[in-house]
């Protein structure tokens, strides 16, 4: 299993079984150890983000501490904290390319964790708009970073209801989220000026419970052998399998599958660029798609739910928390009961199922919604299960763009897509929305639910044509690397 190594003009030319050897290993307490490391940051955000469209009015309120307007969180520091994250998840993929997996997942937590409790401190509402933003992007380089490292990590053949159950735990913090704006909008536990920096605060409590397991991740293997530290592969691979083999009792299989690569330092912009658009269109076009159609389909339901449940329901605004847990439970669900599909079924027809069903459900619920057939309750059912295919589709567009590219781009590979879908429907569409929703008029909200069912479902159509057979594949196998000798 050793690592052979000839030197090739300046660069060492080697070959390897580590990705074949991470790949072939059983699931066990290592990988829980990852999972628990690396994905329950999306809990925490999940948490900050519905806390903070839930105390919006809140905060609006005299008392508060904040001298800002419900409009200004719910429109103006939403868009800086899509910025933000846009920004952060270019930057620090860049970045989490060059230098590592571990440093970044490490720095990026850090800074959100900083920004968010820096956010609980706001008493003017220029610093409150900063520390949004920067909370953005410690979220943004998050995304890169977690999820290169994930797919780097976890055998090939868990990888796809792993990945779409990390994403998807961004709706358990959503649940916890809206639960807890309930009691901290109630001023007779906590004063009107205290009780939404406590939910900051919490968070961060929480985060620091994360990075203390996330000290023990491991740098990515893949990475280590790609960037001329092979030696340092080996080793770290070794120690994996003793640990994964003591823990399951099992012997582990021999691997003869090697891979063959000239080890090189970072790659420019440039060749990534190239490499994503020139020798991957289709790949790219698939990658578009899919995060333009889910940022739009979230916007078009989320953005502005509780003005929906108020203005149209005439549910109390402190209410609306109850009514969101619902939908985020939902939108958990569907990850975690379909994922095992997308490693077994296939991933190309259910990307483009998930995606087409959800876009034609809330094509339903928007004519329903139309014709006054539904009550807060069913409109909220409605929205359940749509979302629940929903969120495994958007959840599976991480993967996609994770898997589908060399691994010398993978994470500023997720981090343009990222960027782009969440810039398109996460900038453009709160400020869409928010006044389709608004103005009280039901062909207009009819409208929004449109649009995002629209875009979803030419998104699913394009994925019934473009989505790779990736399931049970090694990264390897579905990309070469760059590096690869031929």
């Amino acid at each position: 299993m050793a690592m052979t190594d000839r030197r090739s003009g300046d660069s060492a030319t080697v070959s390897t079984a580590v990705p074949a050897r991470l790949d072939r290993l059983p699931w066990s307490r290592w990988h829980w150890m990852v999972v628990l490391g690396l994905g329950t940051v999306w809990i925490l955000d999940g948490l900050e983000v519905t806390v903070v469209g839930n105390i919006a009015a809140r905060l609006s309120e005299p008392g508060s501490g904040l001298p800002i307007t419900s409009a200004e969180v719910t429109g103006l520091a939403a868009a800086l904290y899509v910025a933000g994250a846009c920004v952060g998840a270019l930057v620090f993929g860049r970045l989490t390319d060059r230098h590592g997996r571990r440093k970044l997942f490490m720095v990026t937590l850090a800074l959100y964790l900083g920004a968010t409790a820096l956010t609980g401190l706001s008493f003017h509402a220029w610093w409150f708009f900063v520390f949004r933003f920067l909370t953005g992007c410690g979220i943004g380089g998050e995304y890169a970073a977690i999820n290169s490292a994930v797919d780097e990590l976890i055998p090939a053949a868990y990888r796809g209801r792993v990945d779409l159950v990390i994403n998807g735990s961004f709706w358990l913090g959503a649940v916890g989220g809206s639960l807890l704006s309930i009691v901290m909008l109630d001023t007779g536990v906590f004063p009107a000026a205290v009780g939404w920096r406590l939910t900051f605060a919490l968070g961060v409590v929480l985060g620091l419970a994360v990075l203390l397991v996330r000290r023990h991740v491991p740098e990515s293997p893949r990475w280590l052998f790609m960037h001329g530290r092979g030696e340092e592969a080996e080793e770290l691979v070794t120690s994996i399998e003793r640990e994964v083999s003591t823990s399951t009792g099992r012997p582990l299989e021999p691997v003869d599958r090697r891979i063959t690569i000239h080890q090189r330092g970072a790659v420019g912009f440039l060749t990534i660029a190239r490499t994503v658009f020139r020798s991957y269109p289709r790949r790219a076009a698939l990658g578009l798609a899919l995060f333009i159609g889910q940022a739009f389909l979230y916007n078009a339901i989320t953005f502005g739910f509780g003005a929906i449940l108020t203005r149209f329901f005439s549910v109390p605004s402190g209410h609306t928390g109850y009514y969101f847990a619902v939908i985020a439970f939902g939108n958990f669900l569907g990850p975690l009961l379909l994922g095992r599909l997308f490693d077994t079924l296939g991933r190309r027809p259910m990307i483009a199922g998930t995606y087409i069903l959800s876009g034609l459900l809330l094509f339903g619920t928007a004519w329903l919604f139309g014709r006054g057939s539904l009550s807060a309750v069913t409109l909220t059912a409605c929205w359940c299960v749509v979302l629940f295919f929903a969120s495994a589709g958007a959840s599976s567009a991480y993967l996609t763009v994770s898997e589908i590219f060399p691994m010398e781009t993978r994470a500023l590979a997720i981090a343009f897509f990222y960027a782009v879908g969440t810039a398109a429907g996460g900038i453009s569409g709160p400020l869409l929305f928010s006044r389709l929703t608004e103005t009280g008029v039901v062909g207009d909200t009819v409208l929004a639910f449109g649009i995002g069912a629209a875009l979803m479902t030419a998104a699913g159509i394009v994925a019934a044509f473009l989505a790779m057979p990736a399931e049970r594949r090694s990264l390897e196998d579905i990309a070469t690397p760059l590096s690869a000798a031929s």
